[in-house]
């Protein structure tokens, strides 16, 4: 059985590399891919060559082994129709699939995750955003009736801030693109230029700021907005780029706190009542309830890879979350 993936060979330079596949065993599906999704957070920093080279790409999924030197494959956001199953998954099946970007893949019976009937296979490539932003939800806490921003309207910006404004909060976003601005404010999220927030928010500051930026020079911003023991927590992973904070006398008379958020574990705090398992299934409902067709704005065929890039790389207008096509 024969396979084309996608291959990052050196910074802003992809190709394709062709492949044979094994004979699946039974514990083992065979996917043909539909769509996959493009990441702007980690993939396009590696696309960038932002990555330390030495750093494991995510050694809890088996297909994405290896480190960030090039040449590597890489994405992790496949959905796709199970060809050839000897297992419990017969085929025929929607599954969704943390691999990198391939037309035919193989992939355990226990790390596929079936899609309901009728899902959208290009939405469903926004599987894993969803589910960061759960999990970003989850780490704000409790922020019924109070005011939190969110920096950066992003695809995962976006998704967070619906998700809070779900669990009660009163959201003030911000973005410097005015058409992400516009977006936003279509699916009901007050947004406004970063520039404009110190005045839209109350006087004695707010409680929580959710840094979705992406932007290195971003987080010290956040500093001036949090209220008196406020928390800056950080979803955006900047790789190699330096961050410089303004830790003076403010930030320690105020015991202000910088946190990190990541999808790829479940906090401590949080293990009595949520895992993995648990939030995996919230999302996928999640899938069928979110405006997600309002983010699904851009394809590209599979072998025109090059262009998608390109065009992520040069912040196109009118591109919020691109996926390739294989059919």
């Amino acid at each position: 059985m024969h396979a084309v993936r996608l291959l990052f060979a050196g910074p802003r330079q992809i190709r394709f590399e062709p492949l044979d596949l094994p004979t699946p065993d039974p514990d083992t599906l065979l996917v043909r891919t539909l769509y996959s999704g493009i990441s702007t957070g980690t993939e396009l920093l590696g696309y960038r060559g932002l990555l330390d080279p030495d750093l494991p790409v995510d050694d809890r999924i088996g297909s994405l082994g290896g480190t960030f030197r090039y040449p590597f494959p890489y994405g992790y956001s496949c959905v796709g129709e199970v060809e050839r199953s000897a297992g419990t998954v017969p085929p025929g099946t929607l599954v969704f699939a943390f691999h990198p970007h391939q037309d035919r893949f193989l992939v355990g019976t226990d790390e596929a995750v079936a899609l309901p009937a009728g899902t959208d296979p290009r939405l469903a490539t926004l599987l894993p955003f969803v589910e960061t932003g759960l999990q970003l939800s989850l780490d704000a806490g409790q922020v019924a009736q109070e005011t939190v921003v969110v920096l950066g309207l992003g695809v995962v910006g976006v998704i967070t801030a619906l998700l809070l404004q779900r669990a009660g909060a009163t959201v003030v976003a911000a973005d410097p693109w005015a058409e992400r601005r516009s977006l936003a404010a279509s699916l009901g999220i007050h947004a406004v230029e970063p520039e404009q927030l110190p005045s839209r928010l109350p006087s004695g500051g707010v409680p929580l700021v959710v840094e979705l930026s992406g932007s290195p020079a971003a987080l010290a911003g956040t500093l001036d907005l949090l209220a008196h023991e406020g928390t800056a927590l950080v979803g955006s992973w900047y790789g190699r780029q330096q961050v410089e904070l303004p830790l003076g006398g403010a930030f320690h008379r105020r015991r202000l706190t910088i946190r990190s958020s990541q999808v790829s574990t479940v906090p401590a705090a949080l293990t009595g009542r949520w895992d993995v398992g648990r939030r995996r299934r919230v999302a996928l409902a999640l899938l069928g309830e979110l405006p997600l067709r309002a983010l699904a704005t851009t394809e590209y065929a599979f072998e025109d890879a090059a262009e998608a890039y390109r065009a992520l790389d040069g912040r196109e207008p009118g591109i919020v979350h691109v996926a390739l096509r294989y059919r």
